[in-house]
């Protein structure tokens, strides 16, 4: 169904505008609407898509918060809290809580991935052949 801006609204934005103002491509906009985060926009008589302009800061808040590693699932989780008219935040706590332990692990195993590596290294000077590299020796012990 085609609509026109009522008089007085603000002027909706057509898809090429709201990914620039939002720093995101087009395909990230359809993308987002097939995933559910955003809602399909109404369409002008012309045919193009005509978003609110709020719609940018929604895509925004979905970029930010996936910048701080939330998935899609946990951005909607996010979204729908956001907009419970009489919500409290124990359910956006444990998510945060979750995604902290989550990194918390990821660091971990980078840091042990991390000294295995400075053991390699200290035993690699540079000169010697492939074969005796303690890094190609380690990776190739299982072929």
């Amino acid at each position: 169904m085609a609509t026109e801006p009522q008089e007085g609204a603000e002027t909706p934005l057509r898809s090429g505008e709201v990914a620039r103002l939002a720093g995101v491509n087009v395909e990230t906009l359809r993308f987002y609407e097939r995933e559910g985060l955003l809602p399909e926009p109404p369409r002008r008589a012309s045919g193009y898509r005509a978003f609110p302009p709020e719609t940018v800061d929604l895509i925004r808040f979905i970029k930010r918060a996936q910048e701080l590693g939330f998935s899609l699932r946990e951005v909607q989780e996010l979204l729908d809290a956001r907009h419970a008219p009489r919500g409290n935040s124990a359910p956006v706590r444990r998510l945060m809580a979750a995604k902290v332990a989550e990194i918390e692990g990821k660091i971990r195993d980078l840091q042990a991935m991390k000294q295995v590596l400075d053991g390699m290294l200290d035993h690699c000077d540079g000169r010697r052949s492939l074969a005796s590299c303690p890094l190609i020796k380690s990776l190739s012990r299982s072929l």
